[in-house]
């Protein structure tokens, strides 16, 4: 299609970004550089002597051409994407929601039917496909980690592998082809985008729909979610930007809105062109983004925010480090990661992360740190006076809960511009 990066699974090794991933042009501006960041996903046993471990130069550029924000470096898969990759997309009620909420607005757009089958790329636990299975609809997932062998166990049929041409061949020529074909939170994350948006097209009906849903560009610049950048997520599209993509391959964008998911994400619907009407929701999203600005000129504002918003936390931190207050995370999602090692947080600044009993991170150090992940009941029995929202997006439905179990603390609300919150 284009002359698109390419990076072969399992090389162990990465691939500088010097043209664009979706149009292959050569002119790519800066927009941040948050520094050398350790893969999100590898995190080290607690009490297991430092030693050598990689990170990646974490640098966001704009092509000028299409306008696609995406990551400097593409870093090998199987290094980002452990076989014990610990995230399950079942846990989080938010996800499930929409999951829930997906599977009734795809009923309003593409009729289905018992006979129709209905394919997740990265379909971790099952959660999603289960909507579509409840429903009456024949399901199967691909995901490359161990979650789905979690799904096979609640009988959702899941192969564990990359998606690329063999997989797609192998399920087409099992199960025929998808009406509908879902990639949630995973369709920035694929290396080689036109292989994969090829291979889709092999699995789709002639009358299927693809739905992606992927972290939002506007919601990143609007709410300030640096802490969104990290390796796993290649790319990070604007309607516009996606568009573009889709348009190469012969798709068309029927049907496009803003979700909560992830602290702001996009769901598009896209189908071949002339199948089915655009709605009015395409056009009024690309408008608020031309009305935003989502280009590199545009973005450098942004770049700004995001330095005031890191000397803003420390100066807050400073000043209540220095009255020897305790300061406890909660929550590790990848996101915090980022944070953590952008801002330069370690140990003596962030005694723990706590995460809820059973999590796989905890017993663990937050990737980079010597700051120990363990359980959430630390916070009840130590009472610091201080807990850090990592995950921030959630801080209006998380800190009332956990004052409700007891805590007495205060709430460090990090982004998008830090702030302590008191919940009476």
């Amino acid at each position: 299609m284009t002359n698109s990066l390419k990076l072969s699974a399992g090389t162990g090794s990465s691939v500088p970004v010097d043209r664009c991933q979706v149009c292959g042009s050569t002119d790519l501006k800066s927009i941040l550089f948050l520094g050398y960041l350790p893969p999100v996903n590898q995190m080290r046993p607690i009490g297991q002597v430092p030693h050598e471990q990689p990170a990646y130069p974490a640098e966001l550029l704009c092509c000028q051409n299409c306008q696609l924000v995406q990551i400097g470096l593409i870093v090998d898969p199987n290094i980002l994407f452990p076989p014990e990759y610990p995230y399950t997309s079942g846990t989080t009620r938010i996800l499930r929601d929409n999951f829930a909420e997906m599977y009734e607005e795809c009923k309003t757009i593409i009729p289905l039917s018992s006979e129709d089958l209905v394919i997740d790329i990265g379909s971790n636990d099952g959660t999603l496909l289960s909507n579509f299975q409840n429903g009456g609809h024949r399901v199967q997932g691909i995901e490359p980690t161990q979650r789905g062998e979690i799904a096979n166990e609640k009988g959702i049929e899941t192969a564990i592998a990359f998606f690329g041409k063999d997989i797609a061949t192998k399920v087409k020529a099992e199960k025929g082809t998808a009406k509908v074909i879902t990639a949630t939170n995973v369709f920035a994350h694929i290396e080689n985008i036109h292989d994969i948006v090829d291979n889709i097209l092999l699995l789709l009906d002639e009358k299927g729909v693809f739905i992606s849903e992927s972290h939002y560009l506007l919601s990143l610049v609007e709410t300030l979610q640096y802490d969104t950048i990290y390796h796993e997520h290649l790319r990070y599209y604007s309607l516009q930007s996606l568009q573009y993509l889709l348009n190469m391959h012969g798709l068309e964008v029927i049907h496009a809105k803003k979700i909560p998911t992830h602290g702001g994400s996009i769901r598009v619907y896209a189908a071949r062109k002339g199948t089915y009407p655009v709605k009015p929701t395409v056009q009024a999203l690309l408008d608020k983004e031309a009305t935003v600005g989502l280009n590199a000129e545009k973005l450098q504002d942004f770049k700004h925010k995001v330095v005031l918003s890191k000397l803003q936390l420390h100066s807050l931190l400073l000043d209540i480090k220095k009255q020897g207050h305790r300061v406890y995370g909660i929550g590790a999602p990848s996101r915090a990661s980022t944070l953590i090692n952008y801002v330069g947080l370690d140990d003596g600044i962030v005694d723990y992360v706590l995460e809820v009993k059973g999590s796989y991170k905890t017993g663990k150090y937050m990737p980079g740190t010597l700051i120990p992940v363990i359980e959430e009941s630390k916070l009840f029995e130590d009472q610091p006076e201080y807990a850090l929202l990592l995950s921030w997006h959630i801080a209006d439905e998380l800190a009332p809960k956990l004052t409700q179990k007891g805590f007495k603390g205060k709430y460090i609300v990090p982004l998008p511009v830090p702030r302590i919150l008191e919940v009476k």
